[in-house]
């Protein structure tokens, strides 16, 4: 299977964002907004965007294949995120639009515990030995999803590891036609994926039943947009509002870099 960039860590947006002081309409006591701009970020342009290859974002949750008591393993995503106290303490900060100083963490007490076989994600940064949280105030990471997990059942339900095989939503031989197949976890060994269907995410792909819950995962960047819009704020948001390739969760841009951008 052709492999793309795999998410270990918030992907980045295209566009640089701004703060604008008057209350955020999505989230409640939050005294701003956090707007694009029409500028596309440093990043975007250093990772060479405008040769980067345009993806479907998928709406799920995101998963990891990798090694896990000497075999491949799936992964659930699980973000270590500050206990009540720090996370006051950080919201009061960023509310303070203050930005001439950098919030400091504990990492040893500002944190919730996680189970002993959390493993953070590979590309956040470290320091003596500690991971650090992102700008969001978390820590990127993955546990492994056990046999008949409950707290991972739909995770669970997607893999057969005596097998070692997943089921995997992928291209068919006939242009325009999708198949769901059982795929060797050492084929997507070290690749993220999205896991998809009936109890995940309000279901908004229409898939299975109550009855008969239908789950499976889509490997990142599987599904190129053929018909991408230009690189400007207001083309893409003229196609995700008026093309019928536009209606996606998000297009996900995969670069020479590895670098992932999203819009």
């Amino acid at each position: 299977m052709r492999r793309r960039g795999a998410v270990q860590r918030k992907v980045p947006c295209l566009f640089v964002t701004e703060v604008k002081e008057e209350p955020s309409a999505k989230r409640e006591r939050q005294p701003f907004k956090v707007l694009a701009t029409e500028t596309i970020t440093a990043r975007a342009i250093e990772a060479d965007i405008y040769s980067a290859i345009p993806t479907e974002k998928v709406d799920g949750t995101c998963c990891y294949v990798t090694t896990y008591k000497g075999q491949p393993y799936l992964w659930a995503r699980l973000d270590r995120k500050p206990n009540k106290q720090a996370e006051k303490k950080f919201k009061q900060f960023l509310y303070s639009l203050e930005d001439c100083k950098e919030f400091v963490w504990n990492i040893e007490e500002d944190f919730k515990p996680v189970p002993d076989t959390w493993i953070p994600a590979k590309d956040i940064e470290f320091c003596n030995g500690n991971p650090l949280p992102d700008e969001n105030g978390h820590m990127p990471g993955w546990v492994p999803v056990e046999k008949n997990s409950k707290q991972y059942c739909w995770h669970s339900s997607v893999v057969n590891y005596e097998a070692e095989i997943a089921l995997v939503l992928k291209h068919h031989a006939d242009p325009g036609l999708l198949e769901i197949s059982p795929v060797p976890l050492s084929e997507i060994l070290e690749q993220t994926l999205e896991l998809i269907g009936t109890n995940i995410n309000a279901n908004p792909y229409g898939l299975g039943s109550k009855k008969q819950p239908v789950h499976l995962l889509v490997p990142h960047g599987a599904f190129e947009i053929k018909n991408p819009p230009a690189l400007k704020q207001n083309d893409i948001l003229s196609w995700f509002e008026g093309c019928s390739e536009g209606k996606v969760e998000g297009i996900v841009w995969h670069c020479n870099d590895g670098c992932l951008i999203k819009s």
